[in-house]
């Protein structure tokens, strides 16, 4: 079992960076996949990245490739979220999620056991 606590969204203007970071409870964090996704006011939570247990294959949607990077410090039971380039439409609550099992699925919201509560990153024009 695990639980899963972010922290550090806030309001930015659009072109400037935010880091967000998760932190893991429990055993074994370096055996799940862990990943961040968001949802928007009135739009359904999608997918922002994932990174594997070991930290060395990540995973980015479309939207977000190449303006932001997930790393994790398995020492720490974190992962983080690097935000670059950021623009109006990445104004959403991010989340992050753990997945035990893995799968090629990474980019489905269903496939993850743990979820936090949220961070609210909100990109002023």
């Amino acid at each position: 079992q695990v639980q899963l606590v972010e922290s550090g969204g806030g309001l930015v203007q659009a072109g400037g960076s935010l880091r967000l970071s998760c932190a893991a409870s429990g055993r074994a964090f370096s055996r799940y996949t862990m990943a961040w996704f968001r949802q928007a006011p009135g739009k359904e939570r999608v997918f922002v990245a994932a990174i594997d247990g070991s930290g060395t294959v990540s995973y980015y949607g479309d939207s977000v490739k190449g303006r932001f990077t997930i790393s994790r410090d398995n020492g720490k039971n974190t992962v983080d979220l690097q935000m670059n380039s950021l623009k109006p439409e990445d104004t959403a609550v991010y989340q992050c999620a753990a997945d035990y099992v893995g799968s090629s699925a990474y980019y489905r919201t269903t496939v993850y056991d743990y979820w936090g509560q949220g961070t609210q990153v909100t990109v002023s024009s």
